[in-house]
C-alpha cells in the first residue's frame, strides 16, 4: 500500500473539479494536515489537503469521523480520494475540496511532506499517456480483425442509444452525476440528488406582515442514509405536494441550501434545502432502495439540551422496566390509541422513560416485555423530547416515523452491553431531569438560574411585553384568600371547563359528549414575600396540589363536610413556607389597562444545603468584583 503522496494530486482535482464518474478520477492520495473539527462538531472535520507542493482547504465526510475518533485517522495522515466535488469559496479565489468518499491509506506520518517543484512529467500525466497507449493498441487489433456481419458501434452511439430508450427518470441518472447528501453545501453548484421520501408533511397555510402563503416539508433520505429537510412555499408547494409521495424515490435538482434552523430542524443535517417552482424534480420509476438507517445517539443525561426544541434525538439503552399497555384517549377526535412506557438507561447512571404509541406499543412493546428479564439493548431514531413538570422529569415519545431496533448490531450497542453486565446492573440510577425545569427561551433551566428578587420583576413595567420571560425566584407564600374562586369543573378526560347540561352531567364542548362525572382542578392566585417585596401568582393544578397538599376535590370535601374553619386552617398550613418557583412574566390587558401577570410554571421545595451553596457562589461572585 502506498506510504506517500500522489505528485501533483492537487493539480489534478483542481483541473477536473466536477468528475462525471468515479472512472474519471484516477488514484490520488494526499496528506491530511491541520485536522480539526468544525466548530463544536464531532462528524464534520476540516483540513488541508497536501500533495507536498500544493495544498487545498478540504472537508473530510461524515462516515469518517469514526476513523478520526478511534485514532485510525490522525493529523499527518494519508487518504485516498475515491469521490470529491471542488466548490468556489465566495468572495475568494481559492476552492474549497469536499471529499465524498475516501479510504484511509495510513493513519500518521511522523513528518509533513514536502516535495521541491520538478520540472517533470507528474504520476497522473504518466499514467494518462499509458492509458492512450493502451487504448490505440485495442483499437489496432480491433482493425486486424476479420470483417463480420454485425455494425461496429463507438461507446458513445451505444451510450447515446441507451439514453434514448431509457426512461425520462433512467435519462437523468446516466447524464447527471449523482451528488451524495453529505456532499452539499449553500456555496455548491449545480448538483442532483437520488433521494427517497421518509417523511412528508401537511400541506399547511400561514400568515404574516407579507400576506397569506401555503407551505409543506418533506424529509428525505439517501442511500446512504443521511437525510436532509426540504421546504416547498407558495407555488412550489402546490406545485410539489402530490408530486412527492411517501416511500418513493426522485432525482432532485436546482434547489438551494442554507444553515438549518436548530430551533424548527426534525433531521441530523447542518443544511435544510428550499424547493421554489423552477426545480426539478422526477420519480424515479422502479428504483426501491431501503436507506441505511443512521443513528446519531445522545447520552441520557445531556437529553436536557434539547428540551423545548424542534429537533429529533436517537437514544440507545439497557430496558429496565416495561408497562402493561395502556389505552388513551387523543383529544382530537376522542379516538383511542394504545400507549405503553418503557425505562431505558445507559452509562451516564441515568435512566429515562420511552412512550411507545401504536403498534409499537402492541408489537415491539410486548416483545421486549417478553424479554425484559434479559435486559435486551434498544436503539431507536426519531424520539420527541418532552419535560414533565410535574416532576421535572425528562421524558422521550415516539413518532410515526420513528425506528425502534432490539438487540442491533451496532458498536454502541455491544458496549453498552458490556458495561452493563460489568458494572452497570448493580448501579445506583436516576431518572433524568430530576432537578430541571423548563423554560420556552432556552430549554432546560435549573431553578437556580436566572435567579431575580421580586422587586425586580415588579419595578419593571415592561417585562413580558413581547413575549414571556422566565424567572426563578425563592419566595415566602404569605396569604391565600379563602373566598377567591379555587377551582373549576374540569372534564376527567381532557381536563377542560365543563359546564352542567340540561338533563343532569356535565358537558364537555373539547370531547362532544355528556359525562355523569367531573373533577375539580385548582386554578388560584397567591401572595409571595422575599426581602424586596410582594407580589401575586397565578397558579394552576399541579403547583397548586403540592402548595395546598391536597386535590381540590379533597379540599372542596374539607369545606362543604367539615366546615369553613377547617377548610382556612388547611390554606393557612400552606402560608410562610418556602418555596422554589419558575416564574414566566407576561403583558395581560384588564379594562384598557396593561397588567403584569406573573405565572408559577414550576415548584420545588427549598433545600437547604443547595441553597446555601448557592449563596456562597453568589459571595463570591461579589467578592471578586
Amino acid at each position: 500500500m502506498a506510504r506517500s503522496v500522489t505528485p501533483g494530486a492537487i493539480a489534478a482535482l483542481l483541473a477536473n473539479p466536477t468528475p462525471d464518474s468515479p472512472l474519471e478520477i484516477l488514484e490520488i492520495v494526499v496528506q491530511v494536515v491541520d485536522l480539526k473539527p468544525i466548530g463544536s462538531s464531532t462528524t464534520r472535520f476540516t483540513f488541508m489537503a497536501s500533495d507536498g507542493v500544493m495544498k487545498i482547504k478540504a472537508m473530510l465526510p461524515t462516515h469518517l469521523a469514526s476513523e478520526i475518533n478511534s485514532g485510525k485517522l490522525q493529523n499527518l495522515g494519508l487518504i485516498r480520494i475515491i469521490d470529491y466535488t471542488c466548490n468556489a469559496i465566495p468572495n475568494q479565489p481559492e476552492k474549497a475540496l469536499i471529499v465524498t468518499k475516501c479510504e484511509v491509506v495510513s493513519p500518521s506520518l511522523e513528518t509533513e511532506i514536502k516535495s521541491e517543484v520538478k520540472e517533470e512529467r507528474s504520476q497522473s500525466d504518466v499514467k494518462k499517456e499509458e492509458y492512450k497507449s493502451e487504448v490505440k493498441k485495442e483499437e489496432s487489433s480491433i482493425l486486424l480483425m476479420p470483417k463480420q456481419e454485425i455494425v461496429a458501434k463507438s461507446a458513445a452511439q451505444i451510450v447515446n442509444e441507451q439514453r434514448g430508450n431509457a426512461a425520462p427518470a433512467a435519462r437523468l441518472a446516466m447524464t447527471k452525476r449523482i451528488h451524495p447528501l453529505v456532499s452539499l453545501n449553500p456555496y455548491q453548484g449545480s448538483w442532483t440528488i437520488k433521494v427517497r421520501v421518509t417523511n412528508k408533511g401537511n400541506l399547511r397555510t400561514y400568515k404574516n406582515a407579507r400576506g397569506e402563503g401555503q407551505v409543506f416539508n418533506v424529509e428525505l433520505t439517501d442511500e446512504d442514509g443521511t437525510q436532509i429537510q426540504a421546504t416547498m412555499f407558495n407555488e412550489a408547494a402546490k406545485k410539489f405536494y402530490p408530486k412527492f409521495e411517501l416511500g418513493k424515490v426522485y432525482y432532485i435538482s436546482k434547489g438551494s441550501l442554507r444553515i438549518a434552523n436548530k430551533q424548527f430542524k426534525t433531521v441530523q443535517n447542518d443544511y435544510e434545502m428550499t424547493l421554489n417552482e423552477n426545480a426539478i424534480v422526477e420519480e424515479a420509476e422502479g428504483e426501491v432502495f431501503i436507506p441505511e438507517t443512521k443513528f446519531n445517539f445522545v447520552k441520557i443525561d445531556q437529553l436536557g439540551s434539547y428540551v423545548n426544541g424542534r429537533e429529533l434525538v436517537d437514544v440507545i439503552g439497557v430496558v429496565q422496566n416495561v408497562s402493561p399497555t395502556l389505552s388513551i384517549r387523543r383529544k382530537s377526535n376522542n379516538e383511542t390509541i394504545p400507549k405503553r412506557d418503557i425505562t431505558i438507561a445507559d452509562d451516564s447512571n441515568k435512566t429515562v422513560t420511552v412512550s411507545l404509541w401504536n403498534d409499537l406499543a402492541t408489537n415491539i412493546g410486548q416483545e421486549l416485555l417478553d424479554m425484559v428479564d434479559t435486559a435486551p439493548i434498544v436503539a431507536i431514531k426519531s424520539l420527541k423530547l418532552l419535560i414533565i413538570i410535574l416532576d421535572f422529569r425528562v421524558s422521550l415519545s415516539t413518532l410515526t416515523k420513528s425506528t425502534v431496533l432490539i438487540n442491533p448490531d451496532l458498536p454502541e450497542a455491544k458496549k453498552l452491553k458490556s458495561w452493563y453486565d460489568s458494572e452497570g446492573k448493580g448501579a445506583s440510577m436516576a431518572s433524568v431531569g430530576s432537578d430541571i425545569v423548563s423554560s420556552s427561551r432556552t430549554g432546560l433551566r435549573s431553578m437556580y438560574s436566572d435567579r431575580v428578587f421580586l422587586s425586580q420583576i415588579t419595578n419593571d413595567p415592561s417585562l413580558g411585553q413581547d413575549k414571556p420571560v422566565f424567572f426563578s425566584i425563592s419566595v415566602y407564600i404569605s396569604l391565600i384568600k379563602a373566598d377567591q374562586t379555587m377551582w373549576y369543573r374540569a372534564c376527567t378526560t381532557c381536563n377542560k371547563k365543563v359546564t352542567e347540561a340540561v338533563g343532569g352531567g356535565y358537558w364537555c364542548e373539547g370531547c362532544q359528549k355528556n359525562d355523569d362525572q367531573c373533577s375539580l382542578r385548582y386554578i388560584m392566585v397567591i401572595k409571595v414575600s422575599d426581602p424586596t417585596g410582594e407580589a401575586w401568582l397565578s397558579v394552576f393544578n399541579e403547583q397548586a396540589e403540592k402548595i395546598i397538599g391536597c386535590t381540590a376535590d379533597e379540599l372542596d370535601r374539607i369545606k362543604t363536610e367539615e366546615g369553613d374553619e377547617k377548610y382556612q386552617l388547611k390554606l393557612k398550613e400552606a402560608t410562610w413556607v418556602p418555596h422554589l418557583f419558575r416564574v414566566s412574566v407576561s403583558q395581560t390587558e384588564y379594562m384598557n389597562e396593561k397588567r403584569q401577570r406573573i405565572t408559577v410554571r414550576a415548584q420545588a421545595p427549598l433545600d437547604c444545603s443547595a441553597e446555601s451553596r448557592y449563596l456562597l457562589e453568589e459571595i463570591a461572585k461579589m467578592s471578586i468584583s
